[in-house]
């Protein structure tokens, strides 16, 4: 007799860009005070204010200040001023393009100037949207690997020469869960993060001695999110197929 499906209930979609304000965790509500973590991010609206809650920004809840970095500045600055409101700690926000080496420099330079040190670096910087591999241009597919990969690369050793080689700190690496088994309509998006999984284990290897963590995390879609929607919403809802694949 078969087994009767697992139905998953997804938490309501959220389509606002409003922090969260219930919070519950089980570390310590100062795990990372004075900690000054410095995220380079790509997209600004609706990932960064929500996933305070769901990713690496919990670190605004355990008392550390943070940096956050786009090419938006408008849309950074908007969502800087709601953080700090919904978490009390400072949120200084910067304009980064990752592809350009040379504005990291900037940011980094503006956030050893601001905060006096950087301990955590979260690159988060992606590229993605649903093309069939037979439709994604040669552009399209390269873009992509230069703001996924490119950008990791790029503000990594940035930050590392700048300030993790004297001084230690960690790394975390957003990545996706894309590329584990294959899906369609993300070769360009899985390629990217499945390079960067590399590029952490190399990273970690050479930097380590230096004090220097590297780690990756692949959060798989987050409900509530303009990513989650323009990804296709729907292909995750219970009993859709792509769920059954991952079940």
């Amino acid at each position: 007799m078969a087994e009767p499906q697992r139905v998953r209930e997804l938490p309501e979609d959220v389509d606002t860009d409003d922090c969260m304000t219930s919070y519950t965790h089980i570390y310590s509500p100062d795990l990372l005070k004075q900690l000054k973590p410095y995220a380079a991010c790509h997209h600004t609206r609706n990932i960064m204010p929500l996933t305070p809650n769901l990713s690496p920004f919990v670190s605004f809840r355990h008392g550390c200040d943070t940096v956050i970095a786009s090419r938006n500045l408008e849309k950074l600055t908007e969502a800087a001023k709601k953080l700090m409101v919904a978490t009390g700690r400072h949120c200084l926000p910067l304009t980064v393009d990752v592809r350009q080496p040379q504005t990291i420099s900037a940011a980094v330079d503006e956030t050893l100037k601001e905060l006096g040190r950087i301990d955590i670096l979260i690159n988060n910087a992606a590229g993605n949207f649903l093309c069939p591999a037979t439709s994604l241009s040669f552009n399209a597919f390269k873009t992509v690997l230069e703001i996924d990969t490119m950008g990791t690369f790029n503000t990594s050793k940035v930050v590392y020469e700048k300030w993790f080689k004297d001084h230690g700190g960690a790394i975390v690496n957003i990545s996706a869960t894309l590329g584990y088994r294959g899906q369609a309509l993300q070769v360009h998006a899985g390629s990217a993060k499945a390079a960067n999984d590399a590029m952490t284990k190399h990273l970690a290897v050479e930097w380590g001695p230096s004090g220097v963590r590297v780690n990756t995390l692949a959060p798989g879609p987050i409900s509530g999110t303009e990513g989650f929607r323009r990804l296709g919403k729907d292909l995750w809802l219970p009993g859709s197929d792509l769920i059954n694949m991952f079940d």
